[in-house]
């Protein structure tokens, strides 16, 4: 494999960010979310959503680029003043199923998040993700939250890092 580099993101990603993070559900939450759908996400909307997130500036955003094609992003944000369990969120990290275990997902963590106090959203079944997160230091905290994608409920599990 391609060695990759983690870099800030820019506007100019935001497509690409998209893609991936399209992509990353279709291949993370079949087991939850019906065909239909995973099939209809809107690449043009995500993307749009993409561009105005990146233009706030209120995350910060890391690409992963691998063979000059984006594979994985981060998002992060701080937090100190809406009563999370730590300073800093990860909003989102997402890497497509073809470089898990590259260690791109770990590195994205760190430019996320650094190695401090954070805390973040995951969907309750998605094993996998838990036990990354596991290994970087994060545990359960008992909070629990359902999000919501087209009507249909994803049970999710907070997982903070002291």
């Amino acid at each position: 494999m391609t060695a990759t580099l983690v870099r800030r993101a820019t506007v100019d990603d935001a497509p690409a960010i998209a893609h991936v993070h399209l992509q990353s559900w279709r291949e993370t939450y079949g087991p939850v979310l019906p065909a239909d759908v995973l099939a209809g996400l809107d690449l043009d909307a995500r993307t749009a959503r993409w561009q105005a997130i990146l233009d706030e500036g209120r995350s910060t955003i890391h690409v992963a680029v691998a063979g000059g094609e984006v594979v994985g992003f981060a998002s992060a944000g701080d937090r100190p003043d809406e009563g999370g369990p730590a300073p800093r969120e990860l909003e989102g990290l997402y890497v497509l199923a073809r470089h898990h275990g590259t260690g791109e997902a770990a590195r994205l963590l760190a430019e996320a998040v650094g190695h401090g106090p954070a805390y973040l959203w995951v969907w309750r079944d998605n094993a996998r993700a838990i036990a990354f997160y596991a290994k970087h230091g994060f545990v359960p905290d008992g909070a629990e939250d359902t999000h919501t994608v087209s009507g249909h409920p994803i049970p999710a599990i907070r997982m903070v890092r002291t």
